[in-house]
């Protein structure tokens, strides 16, 4: 059963957010456009590249209007101390969510069982709490954050233009479609 368009689910975890633990809820995601990262644990390989590449981008984001978090299923402590031990992750300014019980890695559909972590899974969700994307793939290949910028612009910018639609390879300021009868076999 896909996710898209389903409200995420209440849930209430612990983070580590520039030096402090905080709790973060579905309330927490309410009203602004938010971005989860999920990746397998901390200090493994390929998980400090990709919060390198967020945090590298993370003004993006904040620009959009977009929060980012990260989430493993280590604990806040955990979290705390990767930041603290690891360059790439210590550039992080967005919240490290740790999810011991495996609620948050249940509820999006990205735990794997027999290991107790999480696949890369990336969700983009709408100020009223709806996934508007997800990607999910295997450990061994990390992602562009870039890409999930792109999805980001392009799921605001259809929510602020019904009708309309992005194309393949859409970026913001690009041309448009609106669905009809006309374009039919003519694109």
């Amino acid at each position: 059963m896909s996710l898209i368009n389903t409200t995420v689910a209440p849930f209430k975890n612990q983070a580590f957010h520039n030096g402090k633990f905080v709790e973060v809820t579905e309330q927490t995601l309410k009203g602004k456009w938010n971005v989860l990262i999920f990746m397998p644990a901390a200090f493994t390989f390929n998980c400090p590249t990709e919060i390198e590449d967020a945090a590298d981008n993370y003004a993006e984001f904040q620009k959009a209007g977009a929060e980012v978090y990260i989430v493993t299923t280590d604990t806040h402590f955990s979290h705390k101390v990767w930041h603290e031990t690891s360059p790439a992750v210590g550039k992080a300014k967005f919240p490290l969510v740790g999810d011991p019980t495996h609620a948050l890695t249940h509820a999006f559909g990205v735990h794997i069982a027999e290991e107790g972590l999480a696949l890369r899974g990336t969700f983009i969700i709408n100020p009223d709490l709806q996934i508007k994307t997800m990607e999910v793939h295997s450990n061994e290949i990390a992602r562009d954050v870039k890409e999930t910028l792109r999805k980001l612009k392009a799921a605001q910018y259809t929510a602020a233009h019904p009708g309309e639609v992005c194309p393949a390879k859409w970026n913001e300021g690009a041309k448009t479609l609106t669905p009809s009868l006309d374009l039919v076999g003519k694109i």
